[in-house]
Parts: structure tokens; C-alpha cells; sequence
């Protein structure tokens, strides 16, 4: 039960966004810029840097979201974005996106964390510091989303197919839908 009185129907971030309308726009427009617009990660690579860090930080509403996201926007592959969360350095992914992970990872814990040997690991792998510097900001802004969405005690539904939906939905039309945050019907919710 969230900590206070969201509006009904509307899980996981939906339901602070729908509550606090005014602080929805930047929060979206953020996510945007990071993981759906024009950039030299993929979508898919971006959401599952988003995915990574919101496994560690243990916020289910948002590691299914956006795994899904970013399965939708690899084919389909559900299968990989299990693995990465299990483990990222045997996953069937670029060796790039793997030192990219890592300093995703490390961002999680602190920002201090991420070392030079991190860095140069990346750039060795081909990353641009576009890339690293995204990299960073996507893990930094995870730890607030999840936090925001776990703060709240937001409800998360637990029907794969609900976040199967939202994933086809946002991989296909992005973080900037108009009219809003929409409510979804959750039979159990």
C-alpha cells in the first residue's frame, strides 16, 4: 500500500507522476533524452543499462519495465535481459555494453566507485565519452526513479503481460506520450 494517497490504477512511477502532474514533464523529457532518442547506444543498450541498475537497486516496477523495453527493442529477447541481470559478463552482449554495465554498477553504489581502470576499460571497448558520460547519468538517474518509486511505496502489478504492454508501448512511442500518465486496469491491483 503506498505511503500516501496515490491516484488508483496507476502502478510504479505512473502513480507519483499522476499524483504531482507538474514534476511529470522534466522526469519525462529526462528519460527521453537517455533512453529513446537519437544516440550512439542503442535504445535497447540504454534500457538495459536502466534495467541493470534498477535490478541492483532492487526496484521491481522498474527493472520490468524497462527490461521489457528493452527486450521489445532487441527482437523480442526476454531470455537476454534475464541473463544480464543474473550475470552481465557471461550475457550474450557487446563487450562494450559489458564495461559500460560495470560502471553502471559501480555508479549504483557510489559515484566514487567508478574507477580510471573502469574508464579505460570502456574506451578500450570502443566507448565514447558521450557514452560513458550517458552511462553514468543513466545509473545516477535510475537510483532516483527507483528510489522515487520504492520512497512511495508505489504498487507494482505482477502480470508479466502488463509490463509486456508497456514495454511494446514505450519502446515504440517513447517517454514523451501526450495527454499524460494513463491508468491501466490491473485485475488484483
Amino acid at each position: 500500500m503506498p505511503h500516501i494517497q496515490l491516484p488508483p490504477n496507476f502502478p510504479g512511477i505512473r502513480g507519483p507522476m499522476a499524483f504531482r502532474p507538474e514534476t511529470t514533464k522534466p522526469l519525462r523529457e529526462l528519460a527521453e533524452i537517455l533512453l529513446h532518442a537519437p544516440h550512439s547506444l542503442s535504445a535497447g543498450e540504454r534500457e538495459i543499462i536502466a534495467t541493470y541498475v534498477s535490478s541492483l537497486n532492487d526496484c521491481y516496477y522498474c527493472q520490468t519495465c524497462h527490461g521489457s523495453t528493452a527486450a521489445q527493442h532487441l527482437g523480442g529477447n526476454f531470455q537476454l535481459i534475464d541473463e544480464v541481470k543474473k550475470d552481465f559478463e557471461t550475457a550474450a552482449i557487446s563487450e562494450k555494453l559489458k564495461a559500460l554495465l560495470t560502471i553502471a554498477g559501480k555508479v549504483q553504489q557510489s559515484g566514487k566507485q567508478v574507477s580510471a581502470s573502469d574508464i579505460e576499460r570502456a574506451r578500450q571497448q570502443g566507448a565514447t565519452d558521450l557514452e560513458i558520460h550517458d552511462t553514468v547519468l543513466i545509473a545516477a538517474a535510475f537510483c532516483m526513479f527507483n528510489r522515487y518509486v520504492d520512497g512511495l511505496a508505489t504498487w507494482a502489478p505482477r502480470d508479466p503481460e502488463v509490463y509486456r504492454a508497456i514495454g511494446a508501448k514505450t519502446a515504440k512511442e517513447g517517454y514523451l506520450r501526450p495527454g499524460g500518465e494513463e491508468p491501466i486496469e490491473v485485475m488484483g491491483n
